[in-house]
């Protein structure tokens, strides 16, 4: 997809971890689009370096920050209250940040926090926005998700680690978590004009996973040598943020911005619906 395929003049596009990598890559590729961008961001010093570096890159000024710990419950509520304040239409939402862990940590919420960043922040953020999504239509929602949702299915009994704490279970079980919600979403959004995608970016060279100490740094540091840019793992985002081709196209997953399929356990309906209804307990959401 070039400038020539696709045009974002006049949307407002969110896009959560959007100071590094696959976040930041997407930022400054609809801002050449010329989209209006709101970046959330936790820290401020980051987000108003990532603000100016994509007025530089793309001469598209219209970059708004919003800060935001996405761990934190009262912090993603927060969030929303800001950007509904503003009256502003909301066209496409992108649900980008994430974290890897190597030891088991809490939230301030008490949740583990892998489950808490990388599903239970898509889920609340994005059921706190939907009614703006439905009054921007058509509009989007793009979930980043990875193959690594193929670990296995979710475990209800345990869904923080706390019986047993393996780093890439807990990561990929997070994000068969994103499908499954993609996936329960798209059915209730049905005829509303609001769509909703997966996407996996692939292996990709950003600082996912630096919060690890020196020698995950390092690791990370040598295997980037064999992963993608950030600017080619967000080619898909971009795709299904912006692509006409993709206009009306929902509850579908996404890898090099072609259609694939996800795991046999990502289709359990039943446990779709199970995730949705533990997510709404856990967020206080009805």
């Amino acid at each position: 997809m070039t400038q020539a395929d696709a045009t974002m003049k006049g949307k407002t596009c969110m896009i959560t971890g959007a100071t590094s990598g696959i976040g930041q890559a997407t930022a400054v590729a609809l801002a050449r689009l010329g989209a209006k961008l709101i970046l959330v961001c936790r820290h401020p010093k980051k987000g108003a370096a990532t603000q100016q570096e994509i007025a530089h890159q793309t001469g598209n000024e219209d970059v708004q920050l919003i800060l935001a710990d996405l761990s934190s419950q009262a912090a993603v509520r927060q969030l929303a209250a800001d950007f509904l304040a503003t009256n502003q239409p909301l066209h496409v939402l992108i649900n980008n940040a994430g974290v890897v862990n190597l030891q088991r940590q809490l939230t301030s919420d008490g949740i583990e926090e892998v489950f808490a960043v990388n599903h239970l922040a898509y889920f609340l953020l994005t059921n706190l926005l939907l009614d703006r999504l439905k009054a921007s239509t058509p509009s989007r929602i793009v979930n980043v998700a990875s193959e690594a949702h193929k670990v296995g299915p979710i475990n209800f009994n345990d869904l923080g680690g706390a019986q047993r704490y393996r780093t890439m279970r807990a990561y990929g079980q997070s994000k068969l978590a994103n499908i499954m919600f993609t996936y329960e979403l798209a059915r209730r959004l049905e005829g509303s004009g609001v769509t909703v995608n997966g996407v996996h970016p692939g292996a990709v060279a950003t600082g996912l996973g630096k919060n690890n100490g020196r020698w995950a740094q390092g690791l990370i540091k040598a295997l980037g040598l064999f992963f993608k840019t950030p600017e080619q793992g967000a080619a898909t985002s971009i795709y299904v943020a912006a692509s006409p081709q993709v206009e009306g196209v929902s509850g579908k997953y996404f890898l090099n911005s072609r259609e694939r399929k996800t795991s046999k356990a990502s289709y359990d309906v039943a446990a779709q619906q199970r995730l949705w209804k533990v997510s709404g307990e856990m967020t206080g959401l009805r």
